[in-house]
């Protein structure tokens, strides 16, 4: 007889990006960490599978164990990253695993939500996802060389129903969907990426605010705006929009900088292509969720939530291992 597997995949977006695991009845709450841990090789094969875009639930053991979370990224590469040593604010780092950045609205975090978009619904009424209307879209880290590969985003607590989404979009399938002419004119382009509150935002530039000093290792950052995927072969757009793309001296290099301007222009037209509804997946967050996602073929978005009214902790790792061979022998660009 052959022996049932603890869990299965199924497809949970259109088009093949996105997988969700579904748990049968032989794997207790409690225990799943533990299967999930027993079959790296499966877990990294779906995450590829559903071109970077997993969801898991059911996963509350990790609230009580924070460890579990670092078990879980073990199996997507070498090297789950120490926060301390990144770029990452000191309050954001979990005081008993510095692997773990907290995205929370409580102390000592206070991170705040974005804004709701202007208008809060789109013309069908429902969640904006597109980009001008839908700010915010970033890929984790892209202001370092070599990036991170993969990111866990855990809902330690989660927003109330209808509140705090992440917004997930394929990046593959918006290379892919791309006239041929505009394939050939990003083919070698790289955008300037840079670590927020830089004063290089998009409204920061508008606005006239004078660029924050940088260190070294803190300086922007290109990054090839097409990138393929070490693993799968499959080419992928990869780049941010305001807040995380440098708008003074970029966003992109050879390319007219700064707003309204030549670069400016192009971002524009390539984040409203990667942001298209049919390209984004909406996760409606429950206690006990994980989402992994791949930074190489992926961006996200926060939404809105009631920050004055309900608490919301989430939990985050990133994982490096196999960046491409366009990062081959690079030191990290973040140490000092």
């Amino acid at each position: 007889m052959t022996a049932r597997r603890p869990f299965s995949f199924t497809v949970a977006t259109q088009g093949g990006f996105g997988g969700r695991l579904r748990w049968n009845e032989a794997v207790p709450t409690g225990a799943r960490v533990e299967a999930l841990c027993g079959e790296p090789e499966r877990l990294a094969f779906a995450l590829q599978r559903f071109r970077g875009l997993l969801v898991l639930s059911g996963l509350e053991e990790i609230s009580a164990d924070c460890r579990r979370l670092l078990a879980l990224s073990r199996c997507f590469g070498p090297e789950t990253e120490d926060y301390r040593q990144t770029l990452a604010p000191v309050s954001a780092v979990h005081p008993d695993a510095p692997e773990i950045f907290v995205v929370s609205n409580a102390p000592p975090v206070l991170r705040m939500p974005p804004p709701l978009p202007d208008p809060p619904r789109s013309g069908s009424g429902g969640l904006p996802v597109r980009f001008p209307h839908r700010r915010g879209w970033h890929t984790d880290q892209s202001y370092r060389r070599p990036p991170p590969d993969i990111s866990l985003f855990y809902a330690v607590v989660p927003a109330p129903p209808g509140e705090g989404q992440t917004l997930y979009a394929d990046g593959i399938a918006a290379y892919a969907s791309l006239p041929p002419e505009m394939q050939a004119r990003i083919e070698d382009l790289q955008g300037l990426h840079v670590k927020p509150g830089s004063g290089r935002s998009e409204s920061a530039v508008r606005s006239g605010e004078t660029p924050a000093p940088l260190a070294a290792h803190e300086r922007p950052q290109p990054q090839p705006v097409v990138r393929t995927h070490p693993e799968t072969g499959e080419r992928a757009l990869y780049l941010c929009e305001a807040g995380q793309m440098d708008w003074s001296e970029g966003p992109f290099i050879v390319l007219e900088p700064g707003p309204d301007r030549e670069g400016a222009r192009l971002l524009y037209a390539l984040m409203a292509r990667y942001t298209r509804p049919e390209h984004v997946y909406v996760q409606e967050w429950e206690a006990g969720d994980l989402v992994i996602y791949d930074n190489r073929n992926t961006v996200h978005a926060a939404t809105w939530y009631d920050a004055e009214h309900h608490e919301r902790v989430m939990w985050r790792t990133t994982v490096r291992g196999n960046p491409g061979p366009e990062y081959e022998g690079e030191r990290s660009s973040w140490l000092e």
